[in-house]
Parts: structure tokens; C-alpha cells; sequence
């Protein structure tokens, strides 16, 4: 059942205020709402959204009604809803929402249930648990009724893969997070910032002249180093990819195991999307006031497990930090209880940098319905028309222009002899 009463006046009005704040700042989706509104490509299409419940989110499914969607939405991550948003989806737009920030996981997974027995036709995944749902305890009662998929997230991406891989994928799926106006701008600009207002908001420290280590040097990793490194701090990035840790050496940055950094770091932070990053051995050899965090989709990737064995107490000393003193009286703060400490302890991307990722998704969800047909099982681009459309539709709504190519132009770049 939805948690939010729609009764609740207050919340809801501050919900309201701030979806229509986070409206003001993404553009490209009003336009697009815009032109939905007119023509409902979406039409009597029911889908389900498992998403993180934020006010860049709740103008997501606005998009989606005005095409004419049957749409409901269940959240993504239990520390990430804002309950007033929640309420005034459900007062204003009328759109069930089944999330409660806190929720514990048995009411995480019965919310999941709920956005499932809406019999959708196209979902919409950030970490692909809904999908991984459908495709396990709900294949043979609504699988068959789904037409494909969106994917916002490089995790739920990497498990789509492995299901593709393994022949267990059943519809086709989008994977937004691969869009160059998504990665590019969502997972370096949005979570780079984010996750430093996470960490500050969680503990009041000073990011200059600590030291910062990161754990991945992805899009986040990348767009969190260069936040940090603008803040002051002296980051150093651990990483298991040759590639990627060249690249952080010639950006600048210190490069090591993280064995060898943990001894230094101030703070930690995993952006992989991967299991145990940070492990027992890591926080043995841990300073001792070490801030440990996570910004990557599941909370998989410090265990916490072997953390909670290590200590001999723990408590919360802060919102959303936790203090765990070890047997040796060494003490080590873990943030949002190892979850997305940007949406968990701030309040995620900004607007403006989730309207390109959100008008990937409202566009993913119109070329599922006109496509679905042609589509195999399986996960796929978003096609790149689309993709510059969206950069095209966000430069203009800046005020920047840029250049065409000239007839002659694109011919000399279409030709293979030689230009001399």
C-alpha cells in the first residue's frame, strides 16, 4: 500500500514546492512534457519505476503521465526517498508511490512487489532489482506482459549484461546509463558534487588538506577526484584496471593499493559497484577517525559485515554516522550505513544535470513503444540521434550556440581520398 497520506498537508505542499523548484532547472524534460502532452506517445502504457524518489524524479513522472502513461513508482534504494516529494506525487500528480525513507529491507522488497503487480509493459530500473524481480519470483505471472526496459545506473547495466550474457534476459532493455548525455554529465558533474554535500552534510568536516581516497576511476570516480582536488583535499584513487589507473596518474592524482592508502586516508569512498572494495584487512589498517562511504548503487561494496564483527560497540553520532570502535579502541565512521551517501544523506544530482538523464529516460520509454517489436531480448543503446538531440535541446536552453558543418565540409569528412 502506499505509505504517503495524501492528508498530510504540510509535507506534501513542501514536496510540491520543491518539485516545482527542481522543474525550473530541466528544461529539456518540460519540453519534452511539452510535446507528450500533445501527442501521448505512452498512451495506456502501464509502467513501473523503480527509481530514487527525489524531486528531479517526481518531474520524471510527470513526463510520463502527460504522455499518457499509467505509471506508478517504487523506490530504488531505501535511504534515498523524500518523504514530502513521495507525498505530493501522490496528492498533486497522482501517482502511487510506494516508498518510505528508512524503509527496512522486508518493506523495501514488498514495495517492489507492489510496483510489480502493476502489470507493467515497460519499466523503468536504477539497479535493476525490478527487472532481476520479474525475471525470478514473478517470471510466470508478469514477465510475459513486459515490452522492454530503461536502465539508469552503471550497476544495473553490469547486471543486465550478465543476464544477456546468460541467455536470461526476456525483453529488451535500454541502458540510459551508456548515453553520452547521461555518463558524461549524470556520473561525473551530478555525483561528483553529491557525494561531497553527502559526506559534508553527514559529518561537518573540512575536505582541504584532508586526504581523500577513491575507489574507482570511472565517470564517478572521476567527476568525485576532481570535486575533492578542487576542494582542497589530496586524493588518491585506487583502482584494478591498468587503463583507468594510467589515466588517474596523468590527471594528477596519487595512485596506489588501497592496502597502502587506507594507513593515510581521512576518507574513503567506493564508486565501482563492486562487492567488499572495502574489506576487513582495509579497515585493519585503517587511522584511527577514518570516514568510510559509498556512492555506488548498493551498499555491497564496504562489508559492513566483517566492519560490525570488528567492533565492540557502534552508534550514531550524527545523522546518518555511525561509529564503530574496534578492539583496539581505534574508532571508524561509516555513513548512510554504507548506501548511497548522496541520496541518503543529501539530496542527489542536481536538477539541471538529471534533466539530460531523465529526458534519456522519457525518450527511452517513447522508442520502447514504437520499437518494441524490432527489439530483441536483449540490452541496447539508446540510439545516438537521440542522444545529440538531448545535448542540442540543453545547449539551446543555456543560450549556447555552436557551428553546423558546411555542405563542403561534410563532404571532405565523407571522403576517403586524400585531402591534398
Amino acid at each position: 500500500m502506499v505509505k504517503h497520506d495524501i492528508k498530510d498537508i504540510t509535507l506534501a505542499d513542501n514536496g510540491k514546492m520543491r518539485i516545482e523548484w527542481a522543474d525550473r532547472q530541466m528544461p529539456v524534460l518540460a519540453g519534452i512534457r511539452e510535446r507528450f502532452e500533445k501527442e501521448k506517445p505512452l498512451k495506456g502504457i502501464r509502467m513501473s519505476c523503480c527509481l530514487h524518489v527525489t524531486t528531479e524524479t517526481a518531474n520524471l513522472m510527470r513526463t510520463l503521465k502527460a504522455g499518457g502513461a499509467d505509471v506508478v513508482l517504487c523506490a530504488s534504494n531505501p535511504l534515498s526517498t523524500q518523504d514530502d516529494v513521495a507525498a505530493s506525487l501522490v496528492r498533486d500528480f497522482k501517482v502511487p508511490v510506494f516508498a518510505i525513507k528508512g524503509e527496512n529491507k522486508e518493506t523495501y522488497y514488498k514495495h517492489l512487489v507492489s510496483a510489480i503487480e502493476h502489470k507493467p509493459e515497460i519499466t523503468q530500473d536504477d539497479g535493476a532489482d525490478l527487472v532481476g524481480l520479474l525475471h525470478s519470483d514473478y517470471a510466470d505471472t508478469y514477465l510475459k506482459g513486459v515490452i522492454g526496459g530503461t536502465e539508469e545506473t552503471t550497476t544495473g547495466v553490469i547486471r543486465l549484461k550478465s543476464m544477456e550474457k546468460d541467455k536470461a534476459l526476456k525483453f529488451p532493455v535500454l541502458a540510459v546509463n551508456e548515453s553520452q548525455t547521461k555518463h558524461f554529465f549524470d556520473n561525473r558533474y551530478g555525483t561528483g558534487q553529491s557525494t561531497l554535500d553527502g559526506i559534508i552534510r553527514a559529518t561537518n568536516i573540512l575536505i582541504a588538506g584532508s586526504t581523500f581516497v577513491i575507489c574507482g576511476y570511472g565517470w564517478c570516480g572521476k567527476g568525485l577526484a576532481m570535486r575533492a582536488k578542487g576542494m582542497g583535499a589530496n586524493v588518491i584513487v585506487t583502482e584494478v584496471d591498468p587503463v583507468k589507473a594510467l589515466e588517474a596518474v596523468m590527471d594528477g592524482f596519487s595512485v596506489m593499493k588501497l592496502i597502502q592508502a587506507m594507513p593515510r586516508a581521512d576518507v574513503v569512498v567506493t564508486v565501482t559497484g563492486d562487492l567488499n572494495v572495502v574489506d576487513a584487512g582495509h579497515v585493519e589498517k585503517a587511522k584511527d577517525g577514518a570516514i568510510i562511504a559509498n556512492s555506488g548503487h548498493f551498499n555491497d561494496e564496504i562489508n559492513i559485515a566483517a566492519l560490525e564483527k570488528m567492533s565492540v560497540s557502534k552508534r550514531e553520532v550524527r545523522n546518518f554516522t555511525q561509529e564503530y570502535i574496534l578492539k583496539d579502541g581505534r574508532k571508524i565512521y561509516l555513513l548512510a550505513e554504507g548506501r548511497l551517501v548522496n541520496l541518503s544523506a543529501a539530496e542527489g544530482h542536481p536538477a539541471v544535470v538529471m534533466d539530460m538523464s531523465f529526458a534519456n529516460q522519457a525518450l527511452g520509454a517513447e522508442y520502447i513503444c514504437k520499437n518494441s517489436a524490432k527489439l530483441k531480448p536483449g540490452v541496447y543503446l539508446i540510439p545516438e540521434e537521440i542522444d545529440r538531440e538531448i545535448a542540442r535541446l540543453k545547449l539551446k536552453s543555456l543560450g549556447v550556440q555552436i557551428d553546423k558543418l558546411t555542405p563542403e565540409q561534410k563532404k571532405y569528412l565523407d571522403s576517403w581520398k586524400s585531402g591534398t
